[in-house]
């Protein structure tokens, strides 16, 4: 189906493909007539603000010289977002009007152009324009591979690793940790297994009481990027259609890096967000999202009402040990849906003044995520954009900045059902972890240690019954 706003405007676009934006046509704009624009996004607390501001900024600026409104609509979480938009695009009973622009990852993207409502922006900025953005991130919107751009970066992030200092220093000066032993998913492991044993000896009247270390956000990135770097591509995908790979060594060394630890309490995650664990005191260590470091806690309130300050210090995300380096490329970007002309260019204007350098840098300084162009994301560009810059905004982005510059990115390309395939990745390892810790902590509790309770959980036999189950999940998402 197509929208009424789609459907009214293709007999004229059909007539007058007249491409005028990035092509030096004269503009379709009247600003004594100005087009208003409506933009779909999931930002909220300081995400929103900061975009509103711009918003406001443009629509004063640039926008009241072109005859442009831009007006900003946050539609919740991620999942509402979508909702809303494929319930606009479909037209379902009560939904809104298709907005001009829509925040989306590629699987919501993919969607929406397979139902014929998306904007190839290749037509609508030069060379010259494409050129200033970071490479991967203008092919995450190629989806049949011949250079179109239907999805339009404007702000991105990737992982790493965030730490409780004030507690982590504690830790160290009294076993000599370093942070040199974070460098690797090994060393990480191994360090909250030492974490595990030097808390669990502060009780010694108490066994197998020690504490976990570490979380993680994300679990399909820590399957996906994590493959990657083991020389394994799960999902391979080619104009749509996708061929599974779920190599079952490499899944091996993601489940002994993960799961083992987990079950044998090195690991942990209890509340919605692993930044929630840091400020309860249940782990002082996660990897998460760039974007979601200003969410880092100030304080750890513990469950017997003890509370104190903490510092927050950032390093990079731990990739295994000789691995291919490879970081997630995450965020979601803006796609332009049909409509006149003039709605088009005016949308793409919005898009290109939105993610200047100078505006776009002023975003990700108040937001976390990273800018977009090859010239922003520099750490001296950052710095001495004279934009004001928290200290832990600065170790943030500086950090993040750096894995972007010295990685290859990685994200899955769209296909057909990929939003379901990665949610199995999401789930599958992670439910099973946290289901199996707490048969473990039953049978401590009920005297046995900790290698019997989680013996039946660590064998060969175990891991296959799984693997065989989840393969069999995702190979009915494999060339639909």
């Amino acid at each position: 189906m197509m929208h009424g706003k789609y459907r009214a405007l293709c007999a004229v676009m059909a007539m007058s493909m007249v491409v005028f934006a990035g092509c030096g046509e004269t503009s379709p704009l009247d600003a004594g007539n100005p087009v208003t624009i409506e933009v779909w996004n999931y930002y909220n607390g300081d995400q929103l603000t900061a975009f509103d501001s711009l918003v406001e900024q443009f629509n004063e600026t640039v926008g009241k010289e072109k005859g442009i409104i831009v007006e900003s609509k946050s539609q919740g979480s991620v999942n509402d977002l979508e909702t809303n938009v494929l319930a606009a695009i479909r037209e379902e009973v009560g939904a809104a009007e298709m907005p001009d622009i829509f925040m989306a990852y590629a699987d919501t993207a993919y969607t929406a152009d397979q139902l014929g409502v998306v904007v190839d922006l290749k037509d609508y900025l030069t060379d010259e324009e494409i050129a200033l953005y970071i490479d991967s991130y203008i092919k995450e919107g190629d989806f049949d591979g011949s250079g179109e751009i239907k999805i339009f970066p404007t702000a991105k992030s990737t992982e790493l690793l965030v730490l409780n200092k004030t507690d982590w220093e504690v830790f160290a000066s009294e076993t000599g940790a370093d942070y040199d032993d974070l460098a690797d998913i090994e060393g990480l492991v191994a360090t909250a297994e030492r974490y595990y044993e030097w808390t669990d000896a502060k009780t010694p009247d108490v066994p197998d009481d020690g504490k976990a270390f570490f979380g993680r956000d994300a679990m399909a990135n820590y399957m996906l990027v994590g493959s990657m770097q083991l020389g394994t591509e799960i999902f391979s995908v080619s104009d749509g259609e996708m061929t599974l790979d779920f190599d079952k060594d490499t899944v091996r060394k993601l489940w002994d890096d993960y799961y083992i630890p987990f079950i044998k309490g090195y690991f942990a995650a209890t509340g919605r967000f692993r930044s929630d664990d840091i400020k309860t005191g249940n782990i002082i260590a996660y990897v998460g999202a760039s974007s979601g470091a200003s969410f880092f806690p100030d304080i750890v309130s513990t469950s017997d009402a003890e509370s104190y300050p903490i510092e927050m210090e950032v390093l990079p995300c731990p990739q295994f040990a000789g691995s291919e380096d490879y970081a997630v490329q995450q965020g979601a970007g803006m796609v332009v849906t049909k409509g006149s002309e003039a709605e088009i260019y005016a949308s793409v204007e919005f898009l290109k003044w939105f993610t200047a350098d100078e505006r776009n840098i002023s975003f990700s300084v108040q937001s976390g995520y990273m800018p977009v162009t090859k010239t922003a994301n520099d750490k001296n560009a950052i710095l001495n954009s004279g934009a004001e810059i928290s200290a832990g905004m600065e170790k943030t982005l500086s950090v993040a900045v750096d894995t972007v510059n010295g990685n290859q990115l990685y994200s899955t390309k769209a296909f057909e059902g990929g939003t379901e395939a990665r949610s199995v990745l999401e789930y599958a390892m992670s439910d099973r972890a946290e289901a199996d810790r707490e048969v473990v902590v039953e049978r401590l509790q009920e005297g046995q240690s900790l290698e019997e309770a989680t013996a039946d959980f660590s064998s060969d036999a175990y891991f296959d019954a799984w693997y065989q189950a989840v393969l069999e999940q995702l190979q009915a998402f494999e060339s639909r």
